[in-house]
């Protein structure tokens, strides 16, 4: 199982560079080219997502981008620092379910948060079949998983 990790201070300029460094990983591990672009725009969303919790939450630490090779799928982790509302670590939501927003419980300097947030996870899940959305004491997670295209062995 081979994994890059990205860490980026929490700039939206940085997102760009979080979406060419996956799109690149993911075409490497052998996610099919036409579904690329869905990668692509999937990392955008959960790591601008990410970017925004940080910015209004005030966390200096750097966003986490996971990129995961394994046998039959390719997996991306997108982490933020924003700790969820009373949940345990690993505890498991899904997008829009109660609870599924990192930092809910704690006084958000801004009340659209929520709402953003919301969003960006409806357009996540548009884009991903497997998604995962977890929050915890450490944080929240999003992780994104494609199906590799099978190896073709040459004669």
């Amino acid at each position: 199982m081979a994994t890059v990790e990205l860490r980026f201070s929490a700039q939206p300029e940085h997102v760009r560079t979080a979406r060419l460094v996956a799109a690149a990983v993911a075409r490497r591990a052998g996610v099919d080219e036409a579904v690329l672009d869905e990668v692509r725009l999937a990392v955008g969303e959960a790591c601008s997502r990410a970017v925004g919790l940080h910015r209004s939450y005030g966390i200096t630490a750097p966003v986490t981008v996971l990129l995961i090779e394994e046998e039959k799928s390719f997996s991306i982790e997108v982490g933020d620092g924003v700790p969820g509302p009373g949940e345990e670590t690993g505890a498991e939501t899904g997008p829009g379910a109660s609870g599924a927003t990192p930092g809910a419980g704690l006084d958000a300097p801004d009340a659209d948060i929520d709402g953003e947030d919301e969003m960006g996870l409806a357009v996540i899940s548009g884009l991903v079949d497997d998604v995962e959305v977890s929050s915890g004491a450490d944080g929240g997670v999003i992780r994104m998983s494609w199906p590799k295209l099978p190896a073709t062995v040459l004669p």
